[in-house]
């Protein structure tokens, strides 16, 4: 679970606006109120991993002595009365009546894509091969995002064996993006070994889905 921990202010100098974090999905806002304390309220939203699946996620909000955690979606946390924390639960669209323009501008959500190797080496089946196009095509139209390359082997061979070649695939992928113009401080090459098969296998099994590179454009 992935935490934020966002200090409540209880004297700013304007009440303006402000959007936390996109990583943890949350929104904040100061709104101004004929009271001297305003109030803030930040929302949980709901959010996914490139697969699909829900993310979870929390944000603290602390002031003084006083702390409350978000752990929900679309949990809501809000500055009341004399500068007491409340929490409650929003709807969807209340969070869209509230802030549907900030939700304009959020960038996409990652995508993933797995791409296969050739057995014992760093070169693309030729499947893998013939989808780079459109990968590419996709991360191009996402300019300015970062991209995750982690490369995996089967468990044919020694796991230090392993653990290099998940790296030279890694590299391999990283050095084709970097060839299409992509730049090098956006991409993040890793090998992973063995350690994490997409289908397990005893060891010295060649399972061609293991063999693989996983890229994640955010």
């Amino acid at each position: 679970m992935t935490f934020a921990h966002i200090p409540v202010p209880t004297r700013p100098r304007l009440p303006v606006p402000r959007t936390a974090w996109a990583l943890v999905g949350v929104l904040a806002t100061l709104v101004g109120c004929a009271a001297p304390v305003p109030t803030l309220r930040v929302v949980l939203l709901p959010q996914s991993d490139t697969t699909g699946q829900p993310l979870k996620t929390a944000v603290t909000l602390k002031t003084g002595q006083q702390s409350l955690t978000l752990d929900q979606p679309l949990a809501l946390g809000e500055l009341v009365g004399k500068g007491q924390l409340a929490k409650r639960m929003a709807t969807l669209d209340e969070v869209q009546a509230r802030y549907g323009d900030v939700l304009k501008i959020q960038p996409p959500s990652p995508e993933s894509f797995v791409l296969g190797f050739l057995p014992g080496k760093s070169q693309l089946t030729p499947e893998s091969e013939s989808q780079l196009p459109r990968i590419i095509a996709l991360a191009k139209s996402r300019a300015g995002g970062e991209i995750v390359v982690l490369g995996h082997t089967d468990r044919v061979g020694s796991v230090e064996a392993n653990d290099k070649l998940s790296a030279e695939r890694a590299r391999a992928i990283a050095d084709l993006l970097k060839a299409q113009g992509f730049s090098a401080d956006l991409i993040t090459a890793i090998g992973r070994g063995e350690r994490d098969p997409l289908v397990p296998t005893a060891d010295e099994v060649a399972e061609p889905r293991n063999r693989r590179a996983e890229i994640i454009i955010r």
